[in-house]
């Protein structure tokens, strides 16, 4: 997932305050949905691809999408999802796609293996990456996205759940105001009645 993408498409949220709109559980939609590509992502990264890894992959995206079309469903049913959020979102759907079509064009015959028309047999083997990825990448990658995505979408979680708390704290006040004040105009009105005192 590109970082860039992610980071306006947090700052469009954070924009249009989904903190008192469609609130936490959106949010957790989206760290869902970047749990959901964080697996593959890892295991590209840190796993020798063959066809187990890519059959992960695929699940992955299928999941996903199913998960992006419950996200902007529940959005959809509590705000304005403008155009600009629309197009991002396509952006961001497609990026999983493309690089899911790179490491099967990469590794073509263990695609192919997984519907039995391949020369070689199918691997479902896990096994580490040789020779493993450079640290310095690794570390750079994993940095941005902690950076860019995670602590991001926690926020914005945080901020949710903020929202939800301050919400309930005023209906809370509000319910009992309303309680109060029609207390008060049964007693004015003499429909309750007022023990005298010392009795």
């Amino acid at each position: 997932m590109d970082s860039g993408a992610a980071q306006a498409v947090l700052m469009y949220y954070r924009a249009s305050s989904i903190e008192s709109t469609s609130g936490w559980k959106e949010s957790l939609l989206h760290l869902l949905q970047f749990g959901e590509m964080a697996v593959p992502t890892l295991m590209a990264i840190f796993l020798e691809i063959n066809s187990l890894i890519i059959a992960i992959m695929i699940v992955c995206l299928l999941v996903h999408e199913a998960t992006a079309i419950w996200d902007v469903s529940y959005a959809y049913a509590r705000r304005e999802v403008r155009p600009v959020e629309q197009h991002v979102h396509s952006f961001l759907e497609m990026l999983p796609l493309m690089g899911l079509l790179i490491i099967v064009t990469l590794h073509w015959e263990q695609f192919l293996s997984l519907i039995g028309i391949s020369r070689e047999p199918a691997d479902y083997t896990l096994r580490l990456k040789q020779p493993p990825l450079p640290w310095i990448y690794v570390g750079s990658i994993l940095s941005l996205v902690v950076l860019f995505e995670v602590l991001p979408y926690l926020e914005e979680l945080i901020r949710g759940i903020r929202g939800r708390k301050a919400r309930l704290s005023s209906d809370w006040n509000n319910a009992n105001q309303a309680c109060s004040q029609r207390d008060e105009e049964r007693i004015y009105k003499g429909t309750t009645k007022v023990p005298a005192s010392g009795v």
